[in-house]
């Protein structure tokens, strides 16, 4: 698959390349980010050039791993990353983090809604998982102002520095913003 680039009203979202790698190394010594997201810690400059130079191409040739950088238009100044991972067939999970300058701004939420609605119009998904290590509010306020619906903990579900770890799960279905799905939906009844 080629790669997209997308707009909202006040982002670009593309992906990244050879030219954004100094960026992305720059964003990723931040603490928070290597904290709560699963790049590698301590996080070098051959991370950041994987990342741009094969990581990223790969994962949209492939169609399994489409990664956006979250840019403010004037500037290009790179805000954040953003990923679709397939899971399974019609289900992909959404993986992001912010820049230390730019949180509090919502452009997470923005690009997690763009993306998504994307994906649902598309790509013929019809779910987006989230998942955050418990403890990670930021992620889950963004998943939560994005229109996910937490759906629980899931115990020993994530590994973050070779530490298996406890999350939260949410969703988003084509239908919290008001879009068909490509497959019929029968929620359980109580």
């Amino acid at each position: 698959m080629d790669p997209v680039t997308l707009t909202t009203d006040r982002l670009l979202l593309r992906t990244v390349g050879p030219q954004d790698t100094d960026a992305v190394y720059a964003a990723a010594q931040d603490p928070d980010i290597q904290r709560w997201t699963s790049i590698p810690s301590p996080y070098l400059p051959e991370h950041a050039e994987s990342f741009t130079e094969q990581l990223v191409p790969d994962g949209w040739a492939s169609g399994s791993s489409l990664t956006w950088g979250i840019f403010l238009p004037r500037g290009e100044d790179l805000a954040g990353m953003l990923s679709l991972g397939m899971r399974s067939p019609g289900t992909f999970e959404i993986g992001f983090w912010c820049g230390k300058d730019h949180r509090g701004n919502g452009y997470i939420t923005e690009a997690a809604r763009a993306t998504s609605r994307w994906a649902f119009t598309h790509l013929s998904v019809d779910r987006v998982e989230w998942r955050a290590e418990i403890g990670n509010k930021p992620s889950r306020a963004v998943a939560e102002r994005a229109g996910f619906t937490l759906e629980g903990v899931l115990r020993s579900a994530l590994i973050h520095q070779g530490v298996r770890r406890d999350c939260w799960m949410g969703s988003l279905l084509p239908s919290d913003l008001g879009l068909p799905s490509t497959a019929p939906y029968l929620p359980a009844r109580s």
